[in-house]
């Protein structure tokens, strides 16, 4: 039970003040910079009873316990192996809208050339900065655009390529390999 003179801490807020009065749910706290604060009965903790807080949040301090609350518990994830290979993997999202502001007005055409040249683009990055992996996400579609990359990329002697890890991109997206020599 909180009464008048108790120090009490904000649950959601890093607030410690005093109490000054207490009306039906609502108390008036004095902060430590002379600030008068009200809030909800439910809101405040006292503090001088910290060995029934000990009861209720076992071995943690209240301090422990406020953190809890504020801070957002970390996820879990189990992580894939990866090789040394997998580490430099640059994502190219061809999807007309992450490439033009607008695709409005364009033909079907237009579209495809600003697709390629983005693979072009980016090929050639790889190459001259010595990346080993692209993935190129191209979309399921109708197929022209992955048979165009497919095209494109044949044409080159040190690339190889192939379905990208279905489980990370499903069916719309091509891995590609650079053969690095070593001169």
């Amino acid at each position: 039970m909180i009464k008048v003179g108790d120090k009490v801490a904000v649950l959601d807020e890093p607030i410690e003040g005093v109490v000054l009065k207490i009306e039906k749910q609502e108390i008036t706290i004095k902060t430590s910079d002379d600030l008068m604060m009200t809030f909800f009965v439910n809101e405040v903790v006292n503090i001088n009873e910290m060995n029934n807080l000990t009861d209720l949040f076992g071995s943690k301090s209240l301090n422990d316990v406020l953190n809890d609350k504020r801070e957002p518990k970390k996820r879990s994830f189990t992580k894939e192996k990866k090789s040394k290979k997998d580490e430099y993997v640059v994502e190219v999202d061809l999807h007309i809208e992450k490439l033009v502001p607008s695709s409005k007005g364009l033909t079907n055409f237009d579209m495809l050339n600003i697709q390629m040249e983005t693979v072009k683009r980016q090929l050639e990055f790889a190459i001259k900065n010595r990346i080993p992996k692209l993935v190129f996400i191209h979309g399921v579609g109708e197929g022209v655009l992955k048979s165009e990359i497919e095209y494109f990329l044949s044409r080159y002697d040190n690339v190889s390529f192939q379905e990208a890890n279905f489980r990370k991109y499903g069916l719309g997206a091509t891995e590609v390999y650079i053969k690095q020599s070593l001169g």
